[in-house]
């Protein structure tokens, strides 16, 4: 017995030595130049004695943490696209707490900056690209950014001046009165950027802030199929119990638009239309735009394109086409631009279509870029004069596409509705990371149409389907004949892009109460007379055009009734699920039923997958935020 006892003893002792050997931990932020958060920054840990590595990827707010390590020196490597790699040597202490951060300084990959660190701060020792060489490497105007001392980040204010269109659910629908459910294609992601930024700031967003369907949006699916032959686009179809409603099924309908290399994408004849009114006076506002379309300059062709049209008081333009070698000239142009004045949002818009007409290119990407706070409050400002003048430069091939920035007085229902006119799409950028998102890791996608005019159409079977939700979408929502209407238009998918729609589905086997209008006469007739399509619970039709052509072509698919457990689904319905989910509760969506935060999170912590650039980590730990925040 007593050897026994010295047994447990040891192990005991050996189980406290193992746990004080390897619990130390590093944890800190990762900032940009600007000193705003840089997300999806890969941290590599190299234990020097052994070679064993470990990596970690920051979250979009910059935050990263290692898991427990055992005491030694460490070799550090912070790696993200269009920065320099930073190196850097640690020694890590048992059990030690440590707080690293890292600023990262704007360059290649190819350029390395090594720093070494005793200290929980930093102190630059060396560097393999030295200040002054790398300096020299770039153009002046990246030079002199790179080299400024970066500022605080910014406090976010709960703002008193936004602008959000009110969204109206529209509830469950009965098959046997509304079989069909139609509704365009959007490939937005505005809303999540700034609902995010909202959680960041430990404020819950506005109910009309959150539109569902950007959300799930904001995340690539690996699943979705790739269009084969000439086909821009393909779709999935997958069915599972829904987590917030047992009774009821979830329906996916996921949709991927082609892959496009940007060696294969067709040249660009691009306008920067760039708000420098006093509204963008702000630090997230005309500093981080230039530092935006810095790193589109980046990513330019010899053979692309690009002008700048600028707008406050009045419209003018500070560059006209210049070819994409000419980065120095183009970044300089950028560096320029002050804020200042009134907002003449109108002319500006009119000066950067003629700019965008005069360079034409027949075969090319047409596109004007705005950037702006969306506070159009001079001159031609009616939402009805911008959206019929973007769609008739929409109809002679020149796209537009959105970028909203800043907040206490964002613009938001404004910036969607003209985005949705001008077959472009509507992004928030909150930080240098979601702008390289959206510039640099999604360029096809955000700047390249492969299909437009894309609409989809559900036809749901009464035989096995009694009522039906679509979750989101409800500015997408078309009348049931627009979808074989050429004329009607609707959402453009780019290079990449994917669409991912949820529908709620009543079992013709429930008992439901959300579905009390009075019943047609002739429902169970028409159940009985198509026994031929039993074995089908729905159809799904999609019609899309080529980018020049008017005439649209149609593809379809059909599922069978299967509402197996949600936690058998694939990992990307899964994690769909759970964006919704929190999507649900955070728009205080009357059909919630059961949702919740906390089933939200649990769905989404078992389907992250690889999650290279953490974009999924991130969305959990929003889910994580915003239940402690008391909803």
């Amino acid at each position: 017995m007593k050897l026994a006892a010295k047994g447990v003893c040891a192990s005991a002792f050996a189980a406290v030595m193992f746990a004080q050997v390897f619990n130390a931990r590093i944890e800190g932020l990762v900032l940009d130049p600007t000193g705003a958060a840089a997300g999806s920054a890969r941290i590599t840990f190299r234990l020097a004695s052994t070679g064993k590595e470990i990596s970690v990827v920051s979250i979009a707010d910059g935050h990263y943490a290692s898991p427990p390590l055992e005491p030694g020196l460490y070799e550090v490597k912070v790696e993200i696209a269009g920065f320099n790699t930073l190196r850097m040597t640690l020694r890590v202490a048992s059990g030690e707490q440590r707080r690293q951060d890292f600023t990262l300084s704007l360059g290649s990959v190819s350029e390395t900056v090594t720093v070494t660190a005793s200290t929980p701060s930093m102190q630059t020792e060396s560097s393999s690209v030295s200040s002054s060489s790398a300096s020299r490497k770039l153009p002046r105007w990246r030079r002199e950014r790179s080299a400024r001392q970066a500022p605080s980040i910014p406090q976010v204010r709960t703002p008193a001046n936004e602008e959000y269109a009110e969204i109206r659910e529209e509830g469950f629908q009965s098959v046997s009165q509304r079989p069909l459910s139609t509704f365009s294609a959007d490939v937005d992601t505005a809303s999540y950027a700034n609902v995010r930024r909202f959680l960041r700031d430990g404020k819950l967003p506005p109910k009309d802030a959150v539109r569902i369907e950007e959300l799930l949006n904001y995340f690539r699916y690996s699943s979705y199929p790739e269009p084969e032959g000439k086909a821009p686009v393909a779709f999935k179809l997958e069915m599972a119990e829904c987590p917030w409603n047992p009774d009821h099924a979830l329906l996916q309908v996921g949709v991927k638009a082609r892959t496009v290399s940007k060696e294969a994408m067709p040249p660009a004849n691009l306008v920067f239309l760039i708000d420098v009114s006093g509204s963008m006076s702000d630090p997230n506002k005309l500093p981080l735009l230039k530092e935006s379309f810095g790193l589109l300059v980046n990513e330019l062709r010899p053979h692309d394109r690009v002008a700048i049209v600028v707008y406050a008081g009045a419209a003018g333009l500070v560059l006209d086409s210049t070819p994409g070698s000419d980065k120095a000239r183009i970044g300089e142009a950028l560096d320029r631009l002050r804020a200042g004045g009134s907002t003449a949002g109108g002319a500006g818009l009119r000066l950067a279509y003629e700019v965008a007409r005069r360079n034409f290119r027949r075969g090319s990407n047409n596109r004007v870029i705005l950037a702006t706070d969306g506070d159009f409050n001079v001159g031609e400002s009616s939402d009805s004069a911008m959206v019929k003048l973007i769609e008739s430069e929409r109809d002679q091939g020149i796209f537009l596409t959105v970028l909203g920035y800043g907040y206490g007085n964002l613009k938001d229902s404004k910036l969607e509705k003209i985005a949705d006119h001008g077959n472009g799409n509507y992004a928030y950028i909150d930080s240098l990371t979601e702008a390289r998102k959206v510039l640099v890791r999604e360029m096809g996608g955000t700047l390249f149409t492969v299909a437009k005019d894309v609409k989809l159409q559900v036809e749901f079977n009464p035989v096995h389907i009694q009522g039906w939700r679509l979750i989101g979408y409800e500015n997408r929502r078309l009348k049931d004949e627009d979808f074989e209407d050429d004329r009607k238009d609707a959402g453009d998918m780019g290079a990449g892009h994917v669409v991912t729609a949820l529908y709620e589905l009543v079992p013709r086997s429930v008992k439901s109460k959300l579905l009390s209008r009075r019943e047609l006469k002739y429902a169970n007739a028409t159940v009985e007379s198509r026994p031929v399509f039993a074995e089908e619970a729905l159809t799904v039709r999609m019609r899309y055009k080529q980018p020049d052509r008017s005439r649209s072509r149609e593809i379809s698919g059909t599922l069978g009734y299967s509402k197996g457990a949600i936690s058998e689904a694939s990992q990307d319905l899964r994690f769909a699920s759970g964006v919704a989910e929190f999507g649900l509760v955070l728009a205080e969506s009357r059909d919630r039923r059961f949702a919740s935060l906390e089933s939200a999170a649990r769905q989404m912590s078992g389907a992250l997958g690889d999650d290279p650039d953490g974009t999924r980590a991130e969305m959990l730990f929003l889910a994580k935020t915003a239940r402690s925040l008391g909803r």
